[in-house]
């Protein structure tokens, strides 16, 4: 788990899309599995975020429509998966994520927490090799922020997908495995504490 720590307007979410294939580098190359994919076309890419990367916003975007079980399924279906499948994996995901008896109810009915929770359970439904994570408790409370930081480290180190995790909130990027930063478009080491 990699902490990116800058300030707003330095790049992190510039950096988070162009690592997740949904921008364009003005330079330099992203590599996904060892696979060059600056001259992918856009079918391609797309194939590419399906399998290999999870994303997790500050703010959930989860289907209105929906239920959580349903929002879970939603990836996993797109991937080809079957309705049965995809719904036995959602429902693990969401029970690990400790919100399976919300599973039937939709967005709405659910706290910022839960909310957070169900978005992140579908990030890693298609057990993608990275997860890129844009101020995932920057929109929570300091306790529910705390609770779903917990859950959301527990799936990365269970799982063993490696995550990118930008956020402005030192003492949450001090419990991952190591924190950069952004100075002058560069990445660099951050020494936190």
């Amino acid at each position: 788990m990699v902490a990116l720590v800058a300030p707003s307007g330095a790049g992190k979410s510039t950096l988070l899309h162009i690592a997740g294939l949904l921008e364009r580098p003005d330079t330099g190359e992203v590599l996904v599995g060892g696979q060059p994919c600056g001259t992918l076309g856009d079918d391609r890419r797309t194939e590419m975020r399906r399998r290999a990367i999870g994303f997790v916003y500050q703010f959930h975007h989860l289907l209105p429509e929906f239920s959580a079980l349903e929002n879970v399924m939603m990836p996993q279906m797109i991937l080809g998966q079957s309705r049965s499948a995809a719904a036995e994996r959602a429902r693990e995901l969401l029970e690990y994520m400790r919100i399976g008896k919300r599973a039937a109810h939709r967005p709405a009915e659910l706290s910022g927490g839960e909310q957070q929770r169900v978005a992140i359970a579908r990030a890693v439904a298609n057990a993608p090799h990275v997860l890129l994570a844009d101020e995932p408790t920057g929109n929570l409370d300091p306790t529910t922020s705390g609770y779903v930081f917990d859950a959301l480290t527990a799936l990365v180190r269970q799982s063993g997908v490696a995550a990118l995790i930008a956020t402005h909130n030192h003492e949450l990027a001090a419990r991952m495995d190591r924190a950069i930063t952004l100075e002058n478009g560069k990445i660099v080491p951050l020494e936190l504490g």
